[in-house]
This record gives structure tokens, C-alpha cells and sequence, in this order.
């Protein structure tokens, strides 16, 4: 039962999120600062902002929901994303904090062209712009499972508040947010949530006496299912606009590097706590029609008055910061390459546009959010493009020289409707998509760039990062 108490925690949440929207206002005076934060954030900011930014609405709300379904091994899709972030750490960051740019398809741009730039920038908006729907959505689960609060009316007022203060403050904002966000999740989910509803199931040996031999294996989920979320979330880390973003916001690359890997060891501790609150949670309550909503049935089972408000506060928190996250690197893609770089050929936005971009794409959110419900489906669509059709395009501008230009814009391409084709054909949640999407870019851009001549000084600017 949800008390005062609980409610007086979820509004003092949101006026913390408030004020960091005005403080950041006051901050962002240009676009380095709105975009990257001005490229100023030390250890301890980064290491915040990143682990919450990867851990959102399906890396909470979603993971339980696979522990509820699969036990333990519901912990891989999170895993992935924490080995993902710690391969971006050591990998790519250096490379990454040295190119001075603000997005994903700036760098294409400038190592394949505009029509690279143009055509990558669709992709990863609409991949941005899926995340912060997938995030979107669970707000709304948690509102209306454990307030009654219906699921539209949760989307437009948490949603609200994540389009105010991104639209207010850009980077700075979603910065501070994201820190204060990523103590309540720790606090939440690690030493609340966790101990409570595990300690309530019997323990351990309470749990396995009660369910399946399976809901402790940690292969149970399938290996094909495991593999798929390697494919997806480890690759996808590693290129995501969202991601990159934050590590532009780092103030050095040892910065960005070590706190890569310090935020993606807090992620795999993350996805092995929502896999065994999900166990805990098939115990206590196993008629659950809709999965989605183990989280909330769980927390307002187990958890007493006040302490209901502050895991509702951490999964708010959680979903908020990646909703921020989303909204903010689909705006700046449109704004930066789209709109400034290529239809106004300004080569970069400044902060007005930003700021009337990430006002829009808000909107476009809260839209898409009330028409679409399943939150891993969802973020399995926006991974499924990103990963299928950018990640070999990626790692090819920053790694082979050879590569092209027509290489890169016909792989883009092909592997796009492939991804697409595949999953309307096979379903969303289908395997086939990402390997098919995956092979046919490498084969296709490989393919080009070997039959097409690389770009010599005399012809369109082409850089190596």
C-alpha cells in the first residue's frame, strides 16, 4: 500500500529533477555546453552519468521482467550492455574524446562524406528516438501498477518532466540528473529492493525450493537468446549516439577510459541484481499475467512505507535518465546533421536550434510512448537498426583505411532493409535480423570499398580519426 510518506518521496524527486533543469538553463550558454558539457566532467560525474545512462527503463523494468520469466539468466541482457561499456572504455574511448565532434554521423561525415552523415544520422536518431520511447513507457508501468495511476497520464506528466528539463538545460542538466539519479538507483535497487524481496522469498534456498531447477541455471534463457543480446547490446554500446555522447562530456581520455570500465562493472553487478529481484519476485508472486510489471508488484510487496517511495524514486530514475538520454542525442543528431549540416549547411547547430530540436523531438516522444507498450521489443528494434546497419561502418572509419565512402553508404543501406525486412517478415523479437543484418553490412561494405577507390586530396574532405 502506497502511503503519504511514498508519495512525499516520488514529489521531492521530481522537484530535485526541477531545479536541475533551472540549474542547467543557467549553465548551457552555448552549444559545447548544451551538446557536451563542455567537455568538462571529471571522474566521478562521468562514471554517474554513463552507468545511468545505459541503465534504463528495459535495463531495470525489462530485467526483472526476464528474471520473472527465465530466473538468473534474465541477467544477460544487462551484462552484455555492461561488457559492451567496458569495451567502449578501453577500445575506442581515447580515439573518441580526441575527434572533437558532437556526434556519431559528424564523424562518418567527415571520413565517408555528407551523404554518409545524412543517411547515418536517419538511422541513429530513430534509434535515439526508440530508446527514449522504450524508457518512456516504463514510467508508465511503474505509475500505474503501484499508484493506479493510468499509464497515459504517468507518460505525459514523467515524461513532461524529463522534456522540460532537457529542453531547459541540455547536457548540464541531464548531467546532474543523471548523478543524483544513479545514487537513488544504487541506494534503490542494491540495498533496498534486493535484500528485502530476496530475504522475503526465503533466501536463496527458500527460492530454489520453491521454483524450478531452471530459474538457477544460467543458460536457461538459450543460447541463441544469449548470443543475440551480444549481438545487439555489446556492439550497440559501443556506437550508440546516447553513449558516445557522454564520453564526449569527458574532460580527458583517461577520464572517459577508466570510468568506461569502472560504470560498465557497476552495470554487470546491476544486471545480476534486477535477474535475482525478477526470482525472487516469480516466488512471491507467481500469477503475473504481464511480466513488465514484476518490478512494481514486487517493491510494493516487499517494501515498507517510505522505502516503497525511494525504489520507486530509483526506477524512476532509472528510466528518466535514459528517456533524457534518448531525446537529447536524437535532437542533437537532427539539429547538428541534418538540419545545420546538411538542409542549412551551417556545418554545426547553435544552441537556439538545439534547443527548438530537443523541444520537438520531446514531443515526438510522449506521442510515440502512448501508442507503443512492450518495452524489450521496443528497444530490440532501436538495437536491431543501430547495431545491423552502423556498428561495421563504424569500426571500419576509425580502424581500416581502406575503407570508402560508397562503401560505407551502400552497406548503410543494404543492411537497413535487410534489418527491416527481417523483422516484419520474422517479428520483432525474431534472431534473424541482427546476424543477416550484421553479415550483409560486413559482406556489402568490405564488398565496395574494395571494388571503389579511396578518396584522394583533391577530392571531398576525407578524414581518419
Amino acid at each position: 500500500m502506497v502511503s503519504a510518506l511514498d508519495y512525499l518521496a516520488i514529489g521531492l524527486y521530481f522537484a530535485v529533477m526541477i531545479a536541475a533543469g533551472y540549474w542547467g538553463l543557467r549553465r548551457a550558454r552555448s552549444a559545447d555546453d548544451y551538446l557536451v558539457a563542455g567537455r568538462r566532467l571529471g571522474p566521478l560525474l562521468y562514471i554517474g552519468t554513463l552507468s545511468a545512462v545505459v541503465l534504463g527503463g528495459a535495463s531495470t523494468i525489462g530485467t526483472v521482467a526476464l528474471g520473472y520469466e527465465n530466473g538468473v539468466s534474465g541477467m544477460w541482457l544487462v551484462f552484455m550492455i555492461g561488457l559492451g561499456i567496458i569495451a567502449l572504455g578501453l577500445l575506442l574511448s581515447t580515439r573518441l574524446s580526441r575527434l572533437g565532434v558532437y556526434t556519431v554521423s559528424e564523424m562518418l561525415g567527415l571520413r565517408y562524406g555528407p551523404s554518409a552523415r545524412l543517411i547515418s544520422a536517419i538511422i541513429v536518431a530513430s534509434y535515439a528516438l526508440m530508446i527514449a520511447v522504450t524508457s518512456t513507457i516504463a514510467i508508465g508501468t511503474v505509475f500505474d501498477v503501484v499508484l493506479g495511476l493510468p499509464p497515459a497520464v504517468a507518460i505525459l506528466v514523467a515524461g513532461g518532466v524529463v522534456v522540460a528539463y532537457s529542453v531547459a538545460g541540455g547536457m548540464w542538466s541531464i548531467t546532474l540528473t543523471d548523478f543524483l539519479q544513479f545514487c537513488v538507483m544504487t541506494v534503490g535497487i542494491f540495498f533496498a529492493l534486493l535484500p528485502l524481496a530476496v530475504t522475503r522469498a526465503g533466501g536463496l534456498s527458500g527460492m530454489r525450493a520453491e521454483l524450478p531447477a531452471s530459474y538457477f541455471d544460467l543458460a536457461s534463457i538459450g543460447w541463441g537468446t544469449i548470443f543475440t543480446y551480444f549481438l545487439l547490446f555489446f556492439f550497440g554500446l559501443m556506437i550508440g549516439q546516447d553513449i558516445w555522447q557522454r564520453v564526449f562530456t569527458a574532460r580527458s581520455a583517461p577520464v572517459a577510459r577508466w570510468g568506461g570500465l569502472t560504470a560498465g562493472l557497476y552495470c554487470l553487478l546491476y544486471g545480476l541484481a534486477g535477474a535475482l529481484i525478477g526470482t525472487a519476485a516469480r516466488a512471491l508472486v507467481p500469477d503475473l499475467q504481464v511480466t513488465d510489471n514484476a518490478f512494481a508488484r514486487v517493491a510494493s510487496e516487499v517494501l515498507p512505507a517510505g522505502l516503497l517511495g525511494l525504489v520507486l524514486a530509483a526506477a524512476l530514475a532509472a528510466v528518466m535518465s535514459t528517456a533524457s538520454a534518448g531525446l537529447l542525442a536524437s535532437s542533437t543528431i537532427l539539429a547538428n546533421d541534418v538540419y545545420a549540416g546538411i538542409i542549412a549547411r551551417e556545418g554545426r547547430s547553435d544552441l537556439g536550434e538545439s534547443r527548438v530540436f530537443t523541444l520537438v523531438v520531446g514531443v515526438a516522444v510522449l506521442a510515440i510512448s502512448l501508442a507503443v507498450q512492450n518495452v524489450v521489443a521496443a528497444l530490440t528494434v532501436a538495437y536491431n537498426l543501430l547495431t545491423g546497419a552502423l556498428f561495421v561502418p563504424i569500426i571500419g572509419a576509425l580502424f581500416w583505411r581502406r575503407a570508402t565512402g560508397a562503401g560505407a553508404l551502400v552497406s548503410m543501406l543494404v543492411s537497413s532493409a535487410v534489418v527491416v525486412a527481417l523483422m516484419l517478415w520474422q517479428g520483432l523479437l525474431a534472431n534473424s535480423p541482427i546476424y543477416v543484418g550484421m553479415l550483409s553490412s560486413l559482406l556489402v561494405f568490405v564488398g565496395v570499398s574494395l571494388l571503389t577507390r579511396p578518396q584522394t586530396a583533391g577530392e571531398e574532405p576525407e578524414h581518419n580519426p
